[in-house]
């Protein structure tokens, strides 16, 4: 009974202390000013003590040639490998292509494919390689495109050096038929290749265009793209121009070559301050 009793005393003084630190730590004054200037938009001090921590986040990993990275914690997975449940054809039918291998491949008689989730702002994450050896002529070597919104195609094409040849605003990493990449990043053809995309959509006043679309993209961990701002839809031999629209799916194109496609993921972004 001694032996219980004692036992019983020591948890309550282990469980009180913790209740204490835990306390402390909630009541402990936060470290910053409320007497600092303003900053613009009038809601936070500069060094403001009252301002919220920014969400904690679970970084994944690096992809290389050889192996996928992992995605952060919050991203929205749209092909791991596995299945084609995020996607549909344009139609809205099932998404046909073929997933083989942990990749995902087209199949040029199913057309493009989108996703069902649509998007605003966002990160984008996708991995692609083009078929080897290259073949056909240089508009179908390894040609396809990953389409922002469904309307605004960032190129993949083989475009590594000796091997392409298409004009400059139509090679692997270019806004199609707007910019061309700043350097060519390419790697050869077969070996696996990444876009990180920071898309920024466009904002409307009704038929008005506010703010156009605006792209930042490293390929292969190079900016080949910095703050871009988009011209209006993409497409074969017009000028761009915009049509005013919400979120958007995220697009893959079917062009007639072989491209294999892994590892893709999307991040919404928010405001600062904004949960």
């Amino acid at each position: 009974m001694k032996r219980e009793l004692t036992t019983a005393i020591l948890l309550a003084a282990l469980a009180s202390a913790a209740g204490a630190r835990l306390a402390a730590q909630t009541t402990a004054p936060k470290l910053g000013y409320r007497d600092t200037p303003m900053l613009p938009g009038g809601k936070w001090h500069v060094h403001d003590s009252e301002r919220p921590q920014p969400t904690r986040v679970e970084p994944g990993t690096a992809s290389s040639p050889a192996q996928p990275g992992r995605p952060p914690a919050d991203a929205t997975v749209l092909f791991d490998g596995t299945d084609l449940s995020q996607w549909q054809s344009l139609s809205g039918g099932p998404a046909a292509w073929k997933v083989e291998n942990g990749c995902l491949e087209v199949v040029p008689s199913a057309g493009d494919i989108e996703t069902k989730q649509k998007f605003g702002d966002c990160q984008i994450h996708v991995e692609w390689a083009t078929p080897t050896p290259p073949s056909g002529d240089l508009m179908e070597r390894g040609n396809s495109g990953v389409f922002l919104y469904g309307l605004y195609e960032v190129q993949v094409m083989e475009s590594y050096p000796g091997q392409g040849g298409i004009y400059a605003d139509g090679q692997a990493g270019a806004v199609y038929g707007q910019y061309p990449p700043l350097v060519n990043a390419c790697r050869p053809a077969g070996q696996w290749q990444t876009f990180d995309i920071i898309a920024t959509a466009p904002r409307f006043d009704g038929d008005k265009v506010v703010t156009p679309a605006y792209l930042t993209l490293l390929q292969n961990g190079i900016v080949v793209h910095n703050h871009t701002a988009i011209l209006g839809a993409t497409g074969h031999r017009i000028f761009p121009k915009y049509t005013p629209h919400g979120p958007g799916p995220l697009r893959l194109q079917a062009h007639g070559s072989l491209v294999r496609y892994r590892n893709i993921w999307v991040r919404p972004l928010k405001g600062y301050d904004e949960r």
